[in-house]
């Protein structure tokens, strides 16, 4: 199959890269790991006017989806300039609510989420204990089995290899909904998030990938730069060729999810384990060809360096992607 983006489709993923290239990320992240989420918030009221999160949202709730090729060139962006927030677990709480079939609760939650007015996490216990950014979300939604719950509260941030991504686990709180049609719309909402956090790191892997390569043309050794030596030009093709393959699967897991296919999650998982393993190949050439400078938390790059292994991990393990990807397991 030949695919290739249309005229618009790159258009909104050219317009969103500039509006991020504009918002000093790097500064935003060193903020939300420490607990202020000012900027970060700032950050997500442009990103709902540029309209990414209505892209998870279907039009009879103020949105403009689901859309999911255009939500994975949102989240490619984000990836590329290491937005922090559970945005994420904002959209995958959107395919939830909308998936559950509950009017009354998806008509009072999933404008907000439209408009950027409301972010929100959501912990599946299936896959963890724990949710992101749950200090600062509006509402925390726990799927335990067949059951949905609003948290009540959240215990006190755990340390993370990614300090940016604040877990916390979540309390018992008031039951939303009960039965089969929870643990449906838990497993959709889920193949929303791996999918979402597949060009998430997708997009990280890509900016490990070039500054690393603007980093050797500049730094020199024994007269040269190391960027002429064949060592480093092969991990560097190395990279870029993992990388580059994961993109169409990506891309292709969308347009399996967008059209219904039954074979999707299988694709979600072939997509997520196959970007998550170069986002983590290219955060670690990226450290070992910048050297000692690259284990510096003042350097920039790190902020992306450390995010490579949390998105590698989260919303389904290499081991539970190729699992599902087998057969094994659903």
């Amino acid at each position: 199959m030949r695919f290739l983006l249309d005229a618009e489709q790159r258009d909104f993923a050219r317009s969103l890269d500039a509006l991020l290239a504009s918002c000093d990320t790097p500064a935003v992240v060193r903020s939300w790991a420490a607990g202020d989420h000012v900027p970060g918030r700032a950050v997500w009221a442009r990103l709902a006017e540029a309209g990414v999160f209505a892209l998870a949202v279907a039009e009879k709730y103020e949105g403009f989806g689901p859309l999911p090729l255009e939500l994975t060139l949102a989240f490619e962006a984000l990836g590329r300039h290491a937005v922090p927030g559970p945005l994420v677990e904002t959209v995958a709480a959107a395919a939830l609510l909308d998936r559950l079939g509950d009017d009354r609760i998806a008509a009072a939650k999933l404008p907000a989420i439209a408009s950027g007015k409301s972010a929100f996490s959501l912990c599946v216990t299936s896959l963890g204990p724990y949710a992101l950014d749950a200090d600062m979300a509006d509402a925390v939604f726990v799927v335990d089995g067949d059951i949905l719950r609003l948290a009540g509260g959240t215990g006190s941030v755990q340390p993370s290899a990614d300090p940016a991504r604040r877990l916390s686990r979540p309390s018992e709180g008031a039951v939303l909904a009960q039965g089969p049609a929870v643990a449906a719309a838990a497993r959709y909402a889920a193949d929303v998030a791996a999918l979402a956090t597949a060009a998430q790191a997708l997009g990280a892997g890509r900016t490990l990938l070039a500054r690393t390569v603007e980093y050797v043309t500049q730094r020199s050794q024994f007269g040269v730069h190391i960027g002429s030596f064949q060592a480093v030009k092969h991990r560097l093709a190395d990279t870029l060729l993992a990388l580059e393959f994961a993109g169409p699967l990506v891309h292709g897991a969308a347009l399996a999810l967008a059209a219904g296919d039954e074979g999707a999650g299988g694709d979600i998982a072939a997509a997520k384990v196959t970007a998550g393993e170069a986002a983590y190949a290219a955060a670690r050439t990226a450290l070992q060809l910048h050297g000692a400078v690259g284990y510096t938390d003042e350097l920039d790059l790190s902020l992306w360096i450390r995010k490579a292994r949390p998105l590698r991990d989260a919303w389904g393990t290499p081991a539970a992607c190729r699992a599902r990807v087998m057969g094994v397991a659903r």
